[in-house]
């Protein structure tokens, strides 16, 4: 089962797009011999500027140049009429809310979520794209994992791509999907493991236990104090507050504008504060890439959250509901 959270249709397509700080990047999914290969891949950088990702105000400032970059990889893709769009953990407000009991009825459950997290939403829920999905079971009731965007947000990144064509049917995180390529993978986690998630404005820590996410935390990139000290910090928690009993894998994702050399920097830093060995992740763990294709580095890091978008359907139950 994967982990996700998705802000419209629950069917994954053959490709995804990412649009973020930086830089535009596509990917294709064939299945071959029953099993998945990127066939191809593409990237634009965006000028230093562009596209800022915020929760609460307009994200597209030079749009023509987004736009621009989205058209280039589709073009690049084959023109597809319908693709999964990654967008950045930062327009998104995640929060994990308990239930003692799951009402019957999907009506009555989506506006008991709605009430629930209209208490700390940034903006007016009304204005909400609200989705969940179910979490893990607890011994006092049910976790679901609740991501909340403003509605108008998300439609300015579906409008980007509609503008080359494209209707971005399935929009979802960025994190969620890196997660969701670590659970399609030939050895998924089934204990607790801790992953970073570095994008080029902001950081994301996730704390699973198994496939079930019980900690989100997003952080803009000039926050007080390192990302070691704050995973640190969220290690403390996670030992304190969650029942944890040590994590069986640290993972270490790139995100998009996350430079390599930076990110080997982050690996130490982070395995010096938590003394425990940090990997990063591989994608081709789920899914192979094509003979042509040179698996640089940088390129298995642009890959692992459209790998997730694209593999999400993979091995899961339909327990999402977008409200």
């Amino acid at each position: 089962m994967s982990m996700f959270t998705s802000l419209r249709e629950p069917s994954a397509p053959g490709v995804a797009v990412e649009i973020a700080a930086g830089r535009v990047s596509g990917a294709s999914l064939d299945w071959r011999g029953g099993k998945p290969v990127v066939a191809a891949h593409v990237t634009e950088p965006l000028p230093e500027g562009a596209l800022t990702p915020a929760l609460n105000a307009a994200n597209a400032h030079d749009r023509a140049s987004v736009a621009t970059a989205v058209n280039r990889v589709l073009e690049r893709l084959g023109r597809p009429r319908r693709i999964g769009l990654v967008v950045p953990d930062v327009v998104a407000k995640v929060s994990l809310i308990r239930f003692e009991k799951i009402p019957a009825r999907t009506q009555d459950l989506d506006q008991l979520v709605r009430w629930q997290v209209r208490k700390t939403a940034p903006f007016p829920v009304e204005d909400a794209q609200v989705s969940y999905v179910m979490g893990q079971r607890v011994a006092d009731g049910q976790e679901l994992v609740v991501a909340l965007a403003r509605r108008e947000i998300v439609q300015e990144y579906e409008g980007l791509c509609a503008d080359a064509g494209a209707h971005a049917g399935l929009v979802d995180l960025a994190t969620f999907n890196v997660i969701n390529a670590v659970l399609a993978g030939r050895m998924p986690p089934t204990a607790d493991w801790l992953l970073v998630n570095v994008a080029s404005d902001s950081a994301s820590i996730a704390i699973l236990r198994g496939p079930h996410l019980i900690f989100f935390r997003n952080r803009a990139a000039e926050t007080d104090g390192t990302l070691a000290d704050l995973v640190h910090q969220t290690a403390m928690y996670y030992e304190d507050r969650l029942q944890g009993g040590g994590f069986s894998r640290v993972l270490l994702a790139g995100g998009a504008g996350g430079r390599v050399s930076d990110l080997d920097q982050v690996r130490r830093s982070l395995e010096e504060r938590l003394t425990t060995p940090v990997d990063t992740i591989d994608p081709r763990s789920a899914a192979a890439i094509a003979n042509r294709i040179v698996a640089s580095p940088a390129l298995l890091e642009t890959l692992a959250p459209l790998v997730g978008l694209l593999l999400r359907d993979r091995d899961r139950s339909r327990d999402e509901v977008p409200a």
